[in-house]
């Protein structure tokens, strides 16, 4: 069996930063005056920044919109997120299992430092401002294992990186969802986690 080492997705995956998500859109609003409904916004979340301000902005306010959004991230997103259940378990545990962890997130590098930093949780590396087959270059190029995630667009990134994805249906993607996405396995949470990576390592040995 290779090294192991296990990426991870970052929004409502390891965190739940929909509080603070929401707050950077209500400041966005609030600075250019175009209205940006931040709980629908939450609702979805997943797809780059740039897909999400393009159902509110013009496209030629687009670019100026992920500027200045990415500017006032730090004061409004960072302190009301909180991680999800099970996440620095989540990532101990794979530790504990002589691995590594990643977090591999369409999230710019930079901010998503910021969250882990923030919550103390321990990742090895991080590769952020890529999404869905993009993500796959990350995972290969770090020689990851196993690739979690909440999103459909995950578990195509594990498929093309040629790794299982397990799921966790806790973002927007259902776990009927998940499993037609290709899910080598849908959990509830991440709680669940510690103990099907020890199944999944059990039968990566037996294999």
């Amino acid at each position: 069996m290779p090294p192991l080492m296990v990426g991870f997705d970052l929004d409502m995956t390891l965190v739940d930063s929909r509080p603070g998500i929401a707050a950077a859109f209500r400041a966005l609003t609030a600075r250019t005056g175009v209205h940006v409904d931040g709980e629908l916004a939450v609702s979805r979340l997943g797809p780059p920044l740039r897909t999400e301000l393009a159902h509110w902005f013009p496209p030629e306010r687009v670019e100026e919109a992920v500027t200045l959004y990415r500017e006032l991230y730090p004061a409004y997103a960072i302190t009301p997120t909180v991680p999800m259940p099970g996440a620095e378990a989540a990532l101990r545990g794979v530790q504990a299992r002589g691995g590594r962890t990643m977090v591999v997130t369409a999230k710019m590098g930079r901010l998503a430092k910021l969250h882990l930093d923030h919550l103390g949780l321990p990742v090895d590396e991080l590769a952020g401002d890529v999404f869905a087959e993009q993500k796959a270059v990350a995972l290969r190029e770090h020689g990851a294992t196993l690739y979690v995630g909440d999103h459909v667009a995950d578990m195509a990134a594990a498929r093309a990186a040629g790794i299982p994805g397990v799921a966790v249906a806790t973002g927007p993607c259902s776990a009927a969802e998940l499993t037609e996405a290709g899910a080598y396995l849908v959990l509830d949470d991440l709680v669940e986690f510690p103990r099907a990576l020890d199944r999944i390592i059990g039968l990566a040995l037996e294999g």
